[in-house]
Parts: C-alpha cells; sequence; structure tokens
C-alpha cells in the first residue's frame, strides 16, 4: 500500500470516527432516543412490571427450568453408559447455570423497578440540600 492510499484510509477512519461524537450541549432532535418515543414511566408503571415479573415470569421460569431438568435427568438415565449420558449431563449443568443467573437478572430487575423511586426521591432531596447550602453560603458573603 502507498502513502496516498494508506493517507487517504487514515483520514477516512478519521472522519467515520467523528461522527460518533457525543454531543452534551443538546438533545439531539432525530436521534435514537427520541425515535423511540417517551421511555419514562410513572412509579405505576414500575409497580405493574416489578409485580408481572414477581407473579408471572419468575414461577414461568422455574417451572420451565424444573421441566427441562426432569427432562435432562430422563434422558441421563436412558442412555446410561454411553458417551451422550455424559454429553447430555454437561448440557444439564449449564442449563441450570443459565436459569439460575436468568432467575438471579429477573429478581435484580425486580428490585430495580421497586427502588427507582425512593432513588429519584433520594437524589432530589440530595440535590435539593446541596442547593440550599450553596444558597446559605452565597447569603452569608
Amino acid at each position: 500500500m502507498g502513502f496516498d492510499e494508506e493517507w487517504g484510509r487514515l483520514r477516512s477512519d478519521a472522519a467515520e470516527s467523528r461522527s460518533t461524537d457525543m454531543r452534551l450541549n443538546s438533545a439531539d432532535a432525530g436521534g435514537a432516543a427520541s425515535s423511540q418515543g417517551d421511555v419514562a414511566s410513572t412509579p405505576a408503571q414500575k409497580k405493574t412490571a416489578a409485580n408481572d415479573i414477581e407473579r408471572d415470569l419468575e414461577p414461568s421460569t422455574k417451572k420451565a427450568g424444573d421441566w427441562a431438568d426432569e427432562a435432562s435427568g430422563n434422558a441421563v438415565k436412558g442412555f446410561a453408559g454411553w458417551d451422550t449420558a455424559k454429553g447430555l449431563k454437561t448440557v444439564q449443568k449449564t442449563w441450570e447455570g443459565q436459569v439460575k443467573t436468568l432467575m438471579g437478572r429477573l429478581s435484580v430487575e425486580k428490585g430495580a423497578l421497586r427502588g427507582a423511586g425512593g432513588l429519584f426521591a433520594r437524589n432530589d432531596l440530595d440535590t435539593h440540600g446541596t442547593f440550599q447550602q450553596s444558597k446559605s453560603r452565597l447569603n452569608g458573603l
């Protein structure tokens, strides 16, 4: 590759990387966030989502995981003494780990949904307190 070709490629790469710069001084009117619609939700919507996780997703996930464990266990017994049984045991162990991870994530999301309102309220109170301290200091000058 000659100098001119390499220089052209480097300039092109630099121009492409510049297009992903972040703008902190304003919102992009046509960006991805605005095209997705309003992502805000009310405390009631968060509570409903957390309840859906607790009442539907968690029990259904556990039930599906248990069913798969039972079916895999029966298959392992059916292939006892074969290499297939060893492979199925490995798959079963991986599946159990994935179900456990998913159950943990569902629990974390449920907790986050239930705790979000409190976090926002505490953040607002902290911000208010900071402004009050700054105001008192300015008034004391």
